[in-house]
């Protein structure tokens, strides 16, 4: 209110030294009345973009109406890396994108602790079952002998294969998580569900006794994989629409995020018809590439034999890094995910990611950074290796325009591994038997990508961990990855690209003579990029 207060008295000293008094009342009638109304104009134009007005038309033309208005007057600018200020934007509630900075607490209520709690518990029950009854697997005929047998006999690190303990138990955590996530509960207050959900399970969901790696494993990369789900299921779900449109959001949401979809058929929010979006979002750029790839299975070539398979592959990249702001957890991240075909079991490839815990923007004339603390989930299972890494540390991704054309865009991360697995020195094999070791660490990753116009895209990848085996045979791991790119543009969003892939691993074991491994890849495939309506960012740029 001072802003108003100041220019408005100065404005009124003057009015009285050169007018009179009848004709001051005249004028200050209009200036208040004109306060008045742009006050309430602003207000009425703040609080209905995105909300639908009654007797404007029907709701689909509105929600129509409210994107081309978002798409010319919220996008980001020319030569800027966010949209400009706009009085239709409550900063306080909304980013520059116009969209909510948190979920609407009137439509999203936080329920009773004990309604999460027990939907893990439900959760546990109905894993337990299909293990039981459907595939009937030894550790699955549990009873109070083998309760107290886990109780009493502690903790290990355990045999399970590679897949279950580094994607399967974090898969299973972000169904615990979102049991309170999807139930008004923030990122912070549902890592507590997660952990209680896998003690459950350690302790009284199988016959196997409890295990470390599963309590790390479960609860903390089951929370970065759940928070993704939701906040990917609220860019998708919007209660104003209806019929078709609604049906298919609900449905997809669901597959990403099942508990949050069972959350909302429980507590009527599939049916629901609001008039505002009532869940935050954020601009999302996805990247869906398919092609194939050569695995040379000699070691040191370049070009050798090997098989040819096809693969798949699709990135999320959640908000932008850019825009100056305050940032909670995971309001930017990255997923990486990689499917090849026809190479047995092995089907998931591979899937990398990081999201911001807490960072800050800044820009600096050509140059735009966004520095914070993340967290980073690892995960490799190929014919050439296993990998999987789990890492706390800090991370930096910047924008250099190079000129109006032409834009530069990196990223690093340091951070520390508290639990990793690799494959032992005999490689990963299709065994039902652990072929891996259990390590801590650190890891350094670098990327950068240039992209030129519109036309071409050139980057380049190097990852490095330093592992330690604490348990397995005893030694040091050091593994590299390299992988230069190119993208060159044929139409519109799409464009054909080609990858080498180049894995290192030098392996000094403390009982046996070092082992040294250097084996490639090579990838084309044609990638096809959904871009956000108001990002102008071209290719997956960070």
């Amino acid at each position: 209110m001072t802003s108003v207060y100041i220019p408005l008295t100065t404005i009124i000293i003057l009015l009285c030294s050169f007018t009179t008094l009848g004709r001051l009342k005249i004028i200050l009638t209009f200036l208040f009345a004109g306060c008045i109304f742009n006050g309430v104009l602003a207000q009425k134009t703040t609080t209905h973009l995105d909300t639908i007005v009654p007797g404007n038309g029907p709701p689909k033309q509105q929600i129509k109406q409210f994107k081309e208005i978002k798409k010319q007057q919220l996008s980001d600018s020319t030569g800027k890396n966010e949209p400009p200020k706009s009085p239709l934007i409550d900063t306080t509630v909304k980013n520059k994108y116009g969209d909510l900075l948190n979920d609407d607490i009137k439509f999203n209520q936080k329920y009773p602790a004990w309604k999460p709690a027990v939907e893990v518990v439900g959760t546990n029950v109905f894993v337990w079952s299909l293990d039981r009854f459907v595939l009937n697997e030894s550790y699955s005929h549990i009873s109070a002998t083998t309760w107290k047998y886990n109780i009493q006999n502690g903790w290990e690190w355990d045999d399970d294969r590679f897949g279950i303990n580094f994607v399967g138990h974090p898969y299973t955590g972000s169904l615990y998580f979102n049991a309170a996530r999807s139930q008004g509960y923030s990122y912070l207050q549902s890592l507590p569900y997660a952990v209680g959900g896998s003690l459950m399970w350690e302790y009284f969901g199988e016959t196997t006794r409890p295990s470390y790696n599963d309590i790390i494993n479960t609860p903390v990369n089951g929370a970065f994989l759940g928070e993704i789900f939701y906040r990917v299921s609220s860019n998708i779900l919007d209660d104003r629409v209806s019929g078709g449109n609604r049906a298919f959001r609900e449905i997809v949401a669901g597959l990403i995020n099942p508990v949050r979809g069972l959350n909302r058929l429980l507590e009527g929010k599939t049916f629901r018809h609001t008039k505002t979006q009532v869940y935050q979002q954020e601009p999302l750029n996805v990247t869906v590439s398919a092609g194939v790839h050569k695995i040379n299975e000699d070691n040191k070539t370049i070009f050798g034999a090997g098989p040819t398979n096809p693969m798949a592959n699709i990135q999320l990249d959640y908000g932008n890094p850019f825009e100056i702001r305050k940032r909670k957890p995971f309001d930017i991240f990255r997923l990486k995910t990689e499917f090849s075909f026809g190479a047995g079991r092995k089907i998931l490839d591979n899937v990398l990611g990081y999201g911001l815990l807490f960072g800050k923007s800044a820009s600096w004339g050509k140059l735009s950074v966004l520095y914070g603390a993340f967290q980073y989930y690892d995960y490799w299972d190929n014919k050439t290796f296993e990998l999987g890494a789990l890492g706390f540390g800090g991370g930096l991704i910047t924008k250099y325009s190079i000129s109006k054309k032409v834009d530069l865009f990196t990223n690093l991360h340091v951070a520390g591994v508290p639990l990793a697995g690799n494959s032992t020195r005999y490689g990963p094999d299709s065994s039902e038997v652990r072929d891996y070791t259990y390590n801590n660490g650190l890891e350094a990753k670098f990327e950068a990508r240039l992209n030129i116009g519109n036309i071409v895209s050139t980057s380049l990848s190097y990852y490095y961990y330093i592992l330690n085996t604490f348990d397995g045979p005893a030694g040091h791991n050091y593994v590299a990855i390299l992988r230069p790119r190119i993208d060159v543009r044929v139409y519109k969003n799409l464009s054909v690209g080609f990858e080498h892939f180049q894995y290192y691993d030098d392996r000094y074991l403390k009982n046996y003579p070092p082992i040294f491994s250097d084996r490639t890849e090579q990838k084309i495939f044609l990638t096809y990029f959904f871009k956000d309506s108001q990002r102008k960012e071209e290719y997956n740029a960070y």
